[in-house]
């Protein structure tokens, strides 16, 4: 049985928990003869001396129904490239390992900035895009997953359950988003989710007036999870974020281009949990400071495409109404877990709040002094009508690194 959320704007599926992981890797068997799936894992060089994306590793191992692997690697040297390459060696599917880092995929990147066209800072953003641009080029996947590398309770079920809706030749659903409850060792988790997003969508409602955009956002129970699936063609047209908008932004595109009907979420894991950044960095900056600034301009930037008028007065406005709303969540969060029997540190929600706050007026300030700003990165569409031949250049350079 699926639900419909609140509004009944996405569709919601919870029956796929109560079914084993072997019989819905079955149905995926099947499934991959006309739609065959591939997964993204963009990763930093460090977290392979981590055990959560070991542990990753030796489930996807076990995941025969998947067509290719694409690694994207991060902060890597030439050293640290090739212990990827024997650290990934044992995936048994069709892998190849993006070095991001590497001579040839820089200058490829370079001739793309000449043009105007290459990512900006480095980031997940940037690792991103160039993963679904080899995907793209491969042309192995019909279906293309996503998931992050530092998730510490990760087994293959949940890539399973999170294919399922567009890899079902039956189904008509064009992109799947995973949702979980975020608690671990006996805490609620999920701070910017629950503190940040939730009350902001709130709050942007009640002081710029309901929309079906915003509806559509409140629509999804963990909108900042990582976890997504598409069909392959929904990334030709999809303009990434580049920073720690990512998921938001990503939602925000396929809102764009396709119907909300094709688009659902999933519950995809009973339990859930991953590596948690500190607040803010020791000098204020980085951590959930900065994350929360870029979800709070990603709403912002997307507001102002529809038509709503910003001003710093009504951003005054928007700040004191998610204070309010901020504080009244952080009181039933209190409430839920005394009930659950859960450890509950008012301080340290009502910090982030505060935190959350600040992030606000500063996303508000930065929306207006800089308005030029091109936050997303161009999508594959446009890239191969400056570049034609772009696809099979990145598709070459990769394969020329696993040969070196």
């Amino acid at each position: 049985m699926s639900d419909f959320h609140q509004n009944g704007v996405i569709t919601t599926f919870h029956d796929l928990g109560r079914r084993s992981t072997a019989s819905i890797e079955d149905d995926l068997r099947g499934f991959a003869e006309k739609r065959p799936m591939s997964l993204i894992l963009p990763a930093l060089y460090s977290e392979l001396e981590r055990p959560a994306l070991a542990r990753i590793v030796d489930e996807l191992a076990e995941a025969d129904w998947l067509s290719e692997i694409v690694i994207g690697l991060d902060r890597a040297d030439r050293a640290q490239f090739e212990h990827a390459r024997e650290f990934f060696a044992r995936l048994p599917q069709r892998h190849r390992i993006l070095w991001n880092d590497g001579p040839r995929l820089r200058e490829l990147d370079a001739e793309l900035e000449r043009e105007g066209l290459a990512p900006g800072e480095p980031g997940k953003g940037r690792n991103v895009w160039y993963c679904t641009g080899y995907a793209l080029a491969s042309e192995r996947a019909e279906c293309i997953a996503l998931h992050d590398c530092d998730i510490t309770t990760y087994e293959r079920g949940m890539l399973a359950r999170l294919f399922y809706p567009v890899a079902n030749p039956a189904f008509d659903y064009e992109f799947s988003k995973g949702f979980y409850a975020r608690v671990a060792d006996g805490r609620i988790n999920g701070r910017v989710g629950r503190l940040l997003v939730g009350p902001l969508l709130r709050s942007l409602r009640q002081v710029y007036g309901e929309s079906e955009y915003l509806e559509y956002l409140s629509s999804f129970r963990y909108p900042l999870s990582g976890e997504f699936a598409m069909r392959a063609h929904v990334l030709n047209g999809l303009k990434i974020p580049g920073d720690w908008g990512l998921e938001i932004g990503m939602l925000s595109e396929v809102y764009r281009d396709y119907a909300t009907r094709q688009v659902c979420q999933v519950e995809i894991a009973d339990a859930y949990d991953h590596k948690h950044q500190p607040l803010a960095e020791a000098d204020g900056t980085g951590g959930l400071a900065r994350m929360g600034n870029d979800i709070v301009q990603s709403l912002l930037r997307k507001l102002a495409t529809m038509g709503v008028p910003l001003t710093s007065d009504s951003f005054r406005v928007l700040k004191a109404t998610y204070y309010r709303n901020a504080l009244d969540i952080v009181e039933v969060y209190r409430h839920e877990a005394e009930m659950s029997g859960l450890g509950f540190d008012q301080h340290a929600e009502e910090a982030a709040v505060e935190l959350f706050t600040k992030a606000i007026l500063d996303a508000g300030g930065a929306f207006t002094a800089r308005p030029n700003d091109k936050p997303f990165i161009p999508s594959w569409s446009r890239v191969r009508s400056a570049v034609p031949d772009v696809l099979d250049r990145l598709r070459d350079a990769v394969e020329a690194d696993q040969q070196d």
